[in-house]
């Protein structure tokens, strides 16, 4: 039990919630030589979004849970049951991503709620939930990722394009930040962050000789509706609870 009552208040309240070391250093090490092996589906699904400066953050998204490393760390119970203990309500797996936010070359992520862009695939209600987690040291010279605590209360903002990328009004988001305090996520590998769909974050460019990449999945409330008419007649979040796997199944992988 990791995830306590207090810190299911305290992620109501703020948006968000730090959980240190969810995942052991044998586990990080088994992701990232995924990640750096070539012959993954991180490499085939890969593409770049250019920020306002145009530097790219690159990113591998997938909406299926496959047979693979990243099904085993999507599917983990210490994943899983926190998220149904935070949105309290049983979850379904939508999609997981790397990002790779290289040393020296590695773009920002420009102001947004991750809900901006999933409103108009359809859902209904904002009962997404998703988890970063740290395959590097996350600091603020290799662009950690930065939130407004306690601004997913705000709803849904109106979301458009800044530079290639989709994002909030950053007029708005200029008048808003003073409203709430900005916290730089620091995290060390392994280390996962919960945050709500309506959070707003953000992050800056890789200005340091480290790399900065991280696993991000995504889930949906299994009752939260997806009209499928707004995201191109197929629902993208799968339709059943989300599997639990074998709390070591990661490292079978290893």
């Amino acid at each position: 039990m990791y995830i306590t009552e207090e810190h299911v208040d305290q992620y109501k309240r703020e948006g968000s919630l730090l959980v240190p070391g969810l995942f052991t250093p044998a586990e990080i090490r088994a992701m990232l030589n995924d990640v750096e092996g070539g012959n993954s589906r991180v490499v085939s699904h890969t593409r770049g979004n250019e920020d306002a400066s145009g530097r790219k953050a690159k990113l591998a998204i997938w909406h299926e849970l496959g047979d693979d490393i990243w099904a085993a760390v999507s599917t983990n119970p210490r994943i899983v049951n926190g998220v149904r203990l935070l949105l309290r309500e049983e979850a379904a797996f939508f999609h997981g991503k790397v990002m790779l936010k290289e040393a020296g070359t590695g773009g920002a992520w420009e102001w947004h709620q991750d809900y901006g862009y999933w409103y108009n695939q359809g859902f209904v209600f904002p009962r997404l939930i998703s988890v970063f987690v740290a395959l590097d040291k996350c600091t603020v010279e290799n662009g950690c990722l930065q939130v407004l605590k306690g601004s997913h209360m705000l709803g849904r903002l109106e979301h458009g394009k800044v530079g290639a990328q989709t994002g909030a009004d950053p007029g708005r988001i200029h008048q808003l930040e003073p409203l709430f305090d900005r916290v730089h996520c620091l995290m060390e590998p392994g280390d996962a962050l919960f945050f709500h769909s309506n959070l707003l974050h953000t992050s800056g460019s890789n200005d340091s000789a480290t790399h900065r990449r991280s696993f991000i999945i995504c889930y949906n409330a299994l009752g939260n509706p997806q009209l499928t008419e707004f995201a191109g007649g197929k629902k993208t979040s799968e339709q059943h609870p989300c599997p639990v796997s074998p709390d070591d199944a990661i490292l079978k992988f290893s």
